[in-house]
């Protein structure tokens, strides 16, 4: 089954991107799939090649976006970037981003960003 993908998370994706732009950073993929699950977004500078982890809220939700980020999900976040990195060789120091989005309105207006950089690493999951 596949799952729909809501129209805020569209929304944050499409604004995150935006964002790396604005910062200097080239977005080489989104949406990059493998057996281990999805990289929402795949960019790089000079420096790095990172993978980040978007995630949408209304702001209405009593959880933030960043702490839907867990410890199984950066697993299969660290496995998916492997598997890019064997197919898509590069120079670049890997690392694993998470830009959090809360949203407000019928119409998906951006309340807030919180962009954390490094937020996690390859660690024990190698």
């Amino acid at each position: 089954m596949i799952a729909v993908r809501n129209e805020s998370g569209q929304i944050g994706e499409e604004y995150a991107s935006e964002l790396l732009v604005k910062q200097g950073y080239e977005v080489l993929q989104r949406n990059y799939h493998s057996r281990f699950g999805e990289i929402d977004i795949i960019a790089r500078n000079e420096e790095y090649i990172v993978f980040a982890e978007v995630k949408t809220r209304d702001e209405k939700f009593l959880v933030s976006p960043l702490e839907s980020v867990t410890a199984g999900k950066q697993k299969k976040l660290c496995k998916t970037a492997m598997l890019y990195l064997q197919s898509h060789p590069t120079g670049l120091q890997p690392r694993f981003d998470v830009i959090g989005i809360v949203t407000s309105g019928t119409d998906c207006q951006v309340k807030s960003v919180e962009h954390i950089e490094n937020a996690f690493s390859f660690g024990g999951y190698l």
